[in-house]
């Protein structure tokens, strides 16, 4: 685009000089600085705006990509931190719909998990108490990691 706007300038004082006719040749010589002031600040405008309007878009599909980045990196960490929001006027809203359906159905899942392992975990004591001592020991590492997930479950 600055490239691009530096052309018409240029194109536009080559075209007035080129094609005016020669009884104004002489007032045109006396416009030059002027035309060519009147045409840079143009320029400088146009690339102006450019630049103002880039920086709007880019913060509007930087920011949503940003919150989904901070949101994820919450998430591997064990966490889920609620649902996820862009400001308004952001583009993607309906990453942030998708996001937040997922992480709900990914959240049910864990909660079904977490009853069915508490309910495993029930039958396994049932079980301990009338099963030969030398199974006992592995009935009880099968417990011990049963807790260990449960404990992640309830992490999260």
């Amino acid at each position: 685009m600055f490239v691009s706007s530096l052309l018409y300038p240029i194109i536009i004082y080559d075209l007035i000089a080129k094609y005016a006719p020669a009884a104004q040749q002489a007032n045109f010589q006396e416009m030059k600085l002027a035309l060519s002031i009147v045409l840079g600040l143009w320029h400088i405008g146009i690339t102006s705006l450019i630049f103002i309007v880039c920086i709007f878009f880019s913060h509007k599909i930087a920011g949503p990509v940003y919150k989904t980045r901070r949101y994820l990196e919450m998430v591997k960490k064990g966490g889920f931190p609620g649902k996820l929001f862009f400001r308004k006027g952001d583009y993607f809203p309906e990453l942030a719909e998708d996001f937040n359906s997922t992480m709900e159905a990914v959240q049910e899942t864990y909660k079904r998990d977490f009853v069915y392992i508490s309910e495993v975990n029930t039958y396994l004591n049932n079980l301990s108490l009338v099963i030969p001592d030398d199974k006992r020991v592995i009935l009880d590492e099968i417990k011990k990691k049963l807790a260990e997930i449960q404990g992640r479950f309830e992490g999260t």
